[in-house]
């Protein structure tokens, strides 16, 4: 049999690509042919095109907003997991992944949003995310997944106030994971002061963020090579 080449497409939901520019992100360590795609202009890959691999990225968008641009994403999501591609969701990739496939019961807006560097907890030994341990990484949401079915999916890890910060659709390469690894101190500088001059909400925890040391384990370097590595 031929082995099929790696050919990633990027899913790109970001709005303000100034602020927070995911495509730039994820390929300063994921290091596969790629194609990039920005959503919110209505570009989407054909999936007919070879791709192996396909990251749906974070945005500034509300999830729970239903903006009339992610229907499209949405039915493409599911025709990317039924084709067999390997999957990751990123934030709101990640929520957008869990309305896909779980719908809009399985996300919400969070009790309290997650901003700066926070600890998360992996629960079980992944393929994907690594072992389990505790970890810091980047966060900036205010909406989450939820109610996710036990039977269909894997709950990976969490931290203090988010419940589901990563999860694996059970029999599939697809995993949804509610952090930023891919994002540095630099880069969660120049987003955290570009959503502080957009008028976010959650000025107080914006402005903590900013003040706080950076606290970042790496954990993108894991990631982004098992990434690479899985098998379509």
């Amino acid at each position: 049999m031929v082995k099929k080449m790696k050919k990633m497409a990027i899913i790109d939901n970001s709005l303000w690509p100034e602020i927070y520019n995911p495509v730039e992100h994820w390929t300063n360590y994921i290091k596969l042919p790629f194609e990039a795609f920005r959503a919110v202009d209505g570009y989407l890959p054909d999936l007919s095109q070879g791709y192996t691999h396909l990251i749906i990225t974070g945005s500034e968008a509300s999830i729970v907003d239903h903006d009339p641009w992610i229907a499209s994403e949405v039915e493409l999501v599911r025709e990317a997991v039924d084709r067999g591609l390997v999957v990751l969701g990123s934030c709101y990739g990640h929520q957008l992944l869990a309305l896909a496939l779980a719908g809009r019961g399985c996300v919400r807006r969070a009790a309290r949003p997650e901003i700066g560097w926070i600890e998360v907890e992996l629960l079980k030994d992944d393929s994907l995310l690594g072992a389990v341990k505790k970890l810091w990484v980047f966060s900036s949401h205010y909406d989450e997944v939820c109610n996710l079915d036990p039977d269909r999916f894997e709950i990976l890890a969490k931290s203090q106030f988010c419940e589901i910060q990563a999860f694996k659709l059970k029999g599939k390469n697809v995993w949804g994971i509610q952090a930023h690894p891919e994002i540095d101190p630099q880069s969660a500088r120049r987003l955290l002061l570009g959503i502080k001059d957009k008028g976010f909400s959650g000025l107080e925890m914006i402005v903590q963020a900013l003040k706080a040391e950076p606290r970042d384990s790496g954990w993108i370097s894991v990631i982004s090579q098992n990434f690479m590595s899985l098998p379509y």
